[in-house]
């Protein structure tokens, strides 16, 4: 799930190209892209967006202003994307050991750290002013505590506790927060209505509950490379799997209701099928890693987490704006 190195990417562009980097020459423009492209992590970015999108829907609906609403996904992906530069300039160290990440380009020398400290600092400034100019400071200020658990908290927890998987998994649910800001929720169940604060608690609930799965899955196939890079993951610290299986499994079955609860809102029958077929789907992959523990159920659980959090998100934004 990560761009193609840089350096095929160089290789291919000097070919097609008809030349070829000497030494000390300046990298192509395509091998700056996809080191850009490594050091944003735009797949994170989506999701990330996707999750204040249909946190927006489920509170207030179409947006008023597409423009607005533009400036506040434009912003909220800065955000995001600064978090993730900083997660791999304090990461630098341990990524150097990891062979999933000794190419990424602060590791491999291709962008300097100071390079890279200046565009996080400018897309974190950026991307919070066009939020509040958008929807306002407290949009912006759930966007910065979201970057805040992440690079502050949950990334230096690594390297000291395998509690670091729960910390996470609230910067990940946390963006259930911007939209419900930028969609006036205060207001709206100030008024009374509480089907917009329902259906959001709800995905916050589900998103928390789905990482547990998807990052235990994760941490077991590449359980040695953390190990080898002093990570404190809990596969590490339990090289048998029960702890990370029995982790991964509560949370499925926990998200079994939650999700249910999505529908509650808007009381979409079709939402509440989809749910139900996704969280027990999410159940079964989670069943199988727990009793087998090895990495061809570990892949399986993490295609089927992905598939779980598309058809969620998907289903909430297709049947389940409250009527």
């Amino acid at each position: 799930m990560t761009p193609p190195m840089a350096g095929d990417v160089a290789a291919s562009a000097a070919i097609v190209g008809g030349s070829l980097e000497g030494d000390g020459a300046q990298p192509t423009a395509a091998a700056w892209a996809a080191d850009v492209s490594q050091l944003v992590r735009p797949r994170i970015a989506l999701m990330v967006l996707a999750t204040v999108v249909a946190a927006f829907w489920l509170t207030a609906g179409r947006p008023e202003s597409l423009l607005a609403f533009t400036g506040l996904l434009v912003g909220t992906g800065l955000v995001a994307a600064s978090s993730s530069i900083v997660n791999q300039i304090l990461e630098r160290d341990s990524d150097r050991l990891m062979p999933r990440t000794a190419r990424r380009p602060l590791v491999a020398g291709r962008l300097a750290t100071t390079d890279a400290w200046f565009v996080s600092a400018v897309t974190l400034i950026i991307g919070s002013i066009m939020i509040v100019a958008s929807f306002g400071w407290a949009a912006a200020a759930a966007a910065f505590a979201t970057w805040l658990l992440y690079v502050a908290l949950y990334t230096p927890l690594k390297r000291i506790t395998p509690l670091n998987t729960a910390v996470g998994a609230v910067a990940g649910a946390l963006p259930v927060a911007i939209g419900w800001l930028a969609g006036d929720g205060p207001a709206r169940l100030a008024s009374g209505d509480a089907r917009g604060a329902l259906a959001a608690a709800s995905l916050a609930t589900v998103l928390y509950l789905w990482q547990f799965p998807h990052f235990m899955a994760i941490a077991w196939l590449y359980r040695r490379q953390y190990e080898a890079a002093g990570l404190r993951m809990l596969t590490v610290v339990d090289p048998s799997g029960l702890r990370a299986a029995g982790q991964s499994l509560a949370a499925a079955l926990a998200m079994v209701p939650a999700s249910l609860v999505l529908a509650v809102p808007s009381g979409s029958i079709r939402l509440f099928l989809a749910a139900t077929v996704a969280s027990i789907a999410y159940v079964g992959a989670s069943v199988q890693f727990a009793i087998r523990r090895d990495d061809a159920s570990a892949r399986f659980l993490l295609f089927v987490s992905l598939g779980t959090l598309l058809g969620l998100l998907t289903a909430a934004v297709v049947f389940g704006r409250p009527v």
